[in-house]
C-alpha cells in the first residue's frame, strides 16, 4: 500500500497513477490522514463475473428455467439416468 500527501502525490502523480493500474492500493492523505483512494476504472465492455461471459440472448436463457424444466430434472435425477 503506498500513501502519500497531498502536495508530494501532485509531483508523482503519474507514477501513483500507474500504481494503482497495477493493483497496488493507493492512498492520498492529508496531513498524514488518508483522504482517498486511488482506483483504476473497468472498462464496461471488458468485465467479467466468474469464468467468463455467456453469448446468449437473455431472454432464450430465461425461457430455459420453467417448471416444466425442473420437472424434468427432478425425475433424472430421481431415476439415476443421465
Amino acid at each position: 500500500m503506498k500513501q502519500m500527501n497531498l502536495y508530494d502525490a501532485k509531483t508523482h502523480l503519474s507514477q501513483l497513477v500507474q500504481a494503482a493500474l497495477d493493483g497496488e492500493e493507493v492512498l492520498i492523505a492529508r496531513a498524514g490522514k488518508p483522504a482517498v483512494r486511488l482506483l483504476p476504472v473497468v472498462q464496461e465492455g471488458k468485465r467479467t463475473l466468474g469464468w467468463g461471459t455467456l453469448q446468449i440472448d437473455p431472454a432464450t436463457l430465461h425461457a430455459a428455467f420453467t417448471p416444466e424444466g425442473d420437472e424434468q430434472v427432478a425425475v433424472l435425477f430421481a431415476s439415476g439416468k443421465s
